[in-house]
């Protein structure tokens, strides 16, 4: 029997105000919903929105490129002209992926620059501290950067939208079609100790049980254990490892098990298997630039919603790469790609919600929207699902010799729920960027 997971560390309780505002300056009684009839953050040419980043921290390796993406995304929309003639002024404050930390410049976002949305704040431990003060704040909360059920709840938290496909629909894809092509496989579970764990495992449980040999969870304040939690995934005889981790830790398992000798399948969701990124972090923590990424790499199957570096095919990988070149900074990833993405689908509400936007106009406009791109997998933000993105892709990476590598489809793109319904073919019409109606 597997051990239970413990609460993360780091998720401490918080308690926020009670009596919050509708907007500046306008109490609300206790216990009622805020006024959302308000355009705070709305002035004749701007739109000021804002974010919670690890920008530096444990969680920043992998994850400072999803503000570089949306802020580049945010320029191309800009000198378009930006929305109804508005220009959008994108704060991004670094809370450090602390969950105390991301109160403090969350309550300075909401009461200090008065923003008019939060967009994309990351991370499960970090951004669940600040739902209850966002709702009763009355500021929309849009598409949190972390796949955590907790978003897709509309009576508890009427205004969090979620974005990416959530942990358990994710690792319920992932799982099945483990269990199909290595049905004899012994399978190893690697997570991280907080919802991304127990949200994956929900999922991969429904196809995996009967095949788990040993699981191991971190602590994302300890990459000194990583070693010793490969050695037990090792000595139980895993020859498949599910990794349900963030970069900086799937880079650190893959390392570990290679210095041991260890060469298990990896198997590694989403939120921690853009290759740039790992390679990167491969050769940081070798401590060498020599050490052979593209090989410890070679073989990686992973999954995806959204459009690819790789797809070189796709319109809306080439309208990233275009605006990248010209706006973005380093090297264009599927991690700035995931920023770009929630800065288009921002915009493209913000445009909806009409040339004298509200809050309350920002919130009808996402539940009615009728999102067709840029993601590969429907997206779902009506007033009663909040789930976002509803599927996921399964890829394979593989080394080409020359270090560069390629990315190859495994299975299209499925959908699924929560819980034991079929997992089935995504079918939705997308439409590419010139068709979609995002700024002026």
């Amino acid at each position: 029997m597997r051990k239970p997971i413990a609460v993360a560390a780091g998720a401490l309780a918080l308690t926020l105000l009670a009596a919050s505002c509708g907007g500046a300056g306008q109490q609300a009684e206790e216990g009622a919903a805020a006024d959302l009839d308000v355009a705070v953050g709305v002035t004749d040419d701007t739109v000021t929105i804002g974010t919670h980043q690890p920008l530096t921290g444990p969680a920043s390796a992998g994850y400072l490129a999803i503000s570089q993406g949306a802020s580049a995304m945010f320029d191309y929309i800009n000198a378009q002209g930006g929305v109804h003639g508005r220009q959008i002024e994108y704060l991004v404050e670094d809370d450090v992926y602390d969950p105390t930390k991301t109160v403090e410049v969350t309550q300075k976002l909401v009461e200090g620059e008065e923003i008019f949305a939060m967009l994309g704040g990351l991370g499960t431990p970090t951004h669940s501290k600040v739902l209850d003060y966002l709702d009763a704040q009355g500021v929309p909360d849009l598409f949190p950067s972390s796949g955590a059920l907790m978003w897709n709840n509309p009576e508890e938290y009427p205004l969090t939208y979620g974005y990416q496909v959530d942990y358990t629909k994710e690792a319920k894809i992932l799982a099945q079609y483990v269990s199909e092509n290595f049905p004899d496989a012994k399978v190893g579970y690697y997570y991280q100790n907080d919802d991304v764990g127990t949200d994956s495992i929900a999922g991969l449980d429904q196809y995996l049980a009967d095949a788990v040999v040993a699981d191991e969870s971190y602590e994302s304040t300890a990459p000194e254990a990583v070693g010793g939690q490969i050695s037990a995934l090792d000595e139980a005889g895993a020859d498949v490892v599910i990794c349900a981790c963030i970069p900086a830790f799937a880079a650190l398992g893959i390392l570990n098990a290679a210095g041991q000798g260890y060469q298990p399948q990896w198997v590694i969701s989403s939120i921690g298997s853009d290759v740039p990124t790992l390679k990167g972090l491969l050769k940081e923590y070798g401590e060498s630039d020599e050490l052979p990424v593209d090989q410890m790499l070679n073989g990686i199957i992973t999954s995806g919603y959204l459009p690819q570096v790789n797809m070189v095919d796709d319109p809306w990988t080439q309208f990233f790469t275009e605006v990248h070149e010209e706006y973005g900074e380093g090297e264009l990833t599927n991690t700035r790609i995931y920023g770009m993405v929630q800065a288009v689908m921002f915009a493209k509400a913000l445009k909806a919600a009409g040339p004298e936007p509200t809050r309350q106009s920002l919130v009808e406009a996402v539940e009615s929207m009728e999102w067709n791109g840029p993601g590969l997998v429907p997206f779902a933000s009506s007033a009663d699902d909040h789930g976002g993105h509803a599927g996921a892709l399964v890829n394979q990476y593989t080394a080409d010799g020359d270090g560069e590598g390629r990315m190859e489809n495994l299975q299209e793109a499925m959908v699924t729920d929560r819980e034991g319904g079929d997992i089935v073919p995504a079918d939705f019409e997308r439409v590419g960027p010139e068709e979609y109606d995002f700024h002026d």
